[in-house]
């Protein structure tokens, strides 16, 4: 029982417990399925039911929503962090150094010539 606590993954949210932790309304969390953000398991009674993880993602979706950046473009911007930090988690499993890079690409000109 202990490591579902432990896992960010586990659903162990309601929608209703989800939306009062975050500050929105379900239907906002509804939104976010919709979109494809956030995407709830069900409980075998079919209600939502939403991670840690996915609470996280909501946060920062709603915190880009609330600077004005329209719902398609918050939740792709928030789906390429979430991607790059499990690339960057998987590459430090795997005992990868990953590299910082330090001066600026070359511009495209510059490469070509």
């Amino acid at each position: 029982m202990s490591e579902r606590f432990d896992d960010a993954d586990f659903p162990a949210y309601t929608m209703g417990r989800a939306a009062e932790l975050l500050g929105v309304t379900p239907a906002f969390l509804r939104s976010l399925g919709t979109a494809g953000l956030v995407v709830p398991q069900r409980s075998p009674g079919g209600h939502r039911r939403y991670s840690r993880h996915q609470l996280r993602l909501a946060g920062r979706a709603r915190v880009l929503l609330d600077e004005g950046m329209p719902l398609a473009a918050a939740c792709r911007i928030v789906q390429l962090e979430d991607d790059l930090a499990e690339a960057h988690d998987r590459l430090a499993r795997l005992g990868a150094d990953i590299p910082h890079q330090s001066s600026p690409a070359p511009a495209l000109d510059d490469a070509q010539s």
